[in-house]
């Protein structure tokens, strides 16, 4: 099936190249595209040199924005499978072909790479954690389905979610309510364990006072 590789990316500069290297060598036939979004540091040059398409936005729209703008060339280049797999070296391209089974055997229409299905010695840091807990408590209590990691930006989608998410995608922290909007539009969702890394490079745009508000926030939006 004919699959593209989402890579959003914001000064990203000490670790796309080798994300995108590594995707390329992962044993599948993929396409990736680095969405940068308007990086001012040499990110968009690495990932050229990578071997990757690049879509330089001209300002900074947000991770929300950018992978839309990915699901949107989806839609338009007639791919059949998005990955979303993050630009900082957390997520290992080796769990590629184990993310898209689900979906070329039919099982799914978006699958989940979780860090907490399994045990696999990742540890969040306090907020984080928290975080995770609460989210993961709140969509399964809503989606009436266990989920295990709502936050992982590890993630495959098919052909009908990707026209679900060109029309809509929520501009910031849109993991977890992707899972509730896919949910109440009948997308089948699943998990299966994968291992991450830490973060490789760059900075965590997420700190202890915006995690307060990215749980009121998305709280109120997927309840709503």
């Amino acid at each position: 099936m004919k699959t593209l590789v989402i890579i959003p990316a914001y000064n990203e500069q000490d670790t796309i190249y080798n994300v995108v290297t590594q995707v390329k060598n992962c044993g599948l036939k993929v396409d990736v595209l680095v969405i940068n979004d308007g990086s001012n540091d040499c990110t968009s040059q690495k990932a050229v040199q990578a071997g990757a398409e690049v879509i330089d936005l001209p300002v900074n729209v947000g991770i929300g924005g950018a992978v839309q703008t990915g699901y949107l060339y989806a839609l338009y280049k007639d791919y059949d499978i998005a990955v979303q797999i993050d630009g900082d070296g957390q997520h290992n391209p080796k769990y590629l072909n184990k993310l898209i089974q689900p979906l070329i055997d039919d099982k799914a229409d978006m699958v989940i790479g979780s860090r907490f299905l399994e045990e696999t010695g990742y540890t969040p840091s306090f907020f984080r954690s928290i975080g995770i807990r609460y989210f993961s408590r709140l969509v399964s209590h809503i989606t009436h389905k266990p989920i295990f990691d709502t936050t992982s930006g590890f993630r495959a989608i098919n052909r009908k979610t990707i026209e679900l998410f060109a029309k809509y995608y929520p501009s910031d922290y849109p993991e977890v309510e992707t899972i509730v909007y896919c949910s109440s539009r009948g997308i089948r969702i699943s998990e299966v364990p994968v291992c991450m890394n830490y973060r490789q490079g760059g900075k965590s745009s997420i700190t202890p006072i915006k995690s307060i508000y990215y749980m009121i926030k998305v709280t109120l939006s997927i309840v709503l």
